[in-house]
This record gives C-alpha cells, structure tokens and sequence, in this order.
C-alpha cells in the first residue's frame, strides 16, 4: 500500500470482505509496540444502523400514509 498526500491508504478488498469493513465504518489507527494497528471504533453505528437512520421516513409518501404492512406489501407484490 502507498501512503497518498492526504495520509491515506486503501485497504485491499479481500481485508475488507475478510474483516467485514464496509464504507463509513469507523476504524481508529493505534499505535502498539512500535507498530500501526488498524481497529474497527467498538462503539459506532453498524452499516445496518446507518441503513436504517438513512431511510427512515423514506416511506412517508401521501399515497401510502395509513396504510398497513399487510396492505403495503400487497402494493409491493402487485397484488
């Protein structure tokens, strides 16, 4: 890896998918016994967190408002 103008370095995709990093997880770079150590921040959102405070009240259109699960469903399934 290289280190670019900015201070940053890409993490290779198979690390990625091996330690289930995702864009916008938050990692902290540590410092231990004379080493760089790359850790996820134990207590930040999930990827599933941040999904779901992105698309709540997504679903707040006029035509759907008051409708139930049951009869949204049947609108996504065509029924």
């Amino acid at each position: 890896m290289k280190l670019n103008s900015k201070g940053q370095v890409t993490i290779p995709a198979e690390l990625r998918v091996r330690y289930n990093l995702h864009e916008g997880d938050e990692v902290d770079v540590i410092e231990e016994g004379g080493a760089l150590l790359i850790v996820r921040v134990s207590d930040a959102e999930t990827r599933g967190q941040r999904l779901v405070r992105h698309m709540r009240g997504r679903g707040s259109a006029p035509e759907v408002q008051g409708m139930s699960t049951e009869d949204l469903m049947d609108l996504l399934r065509g029924e």
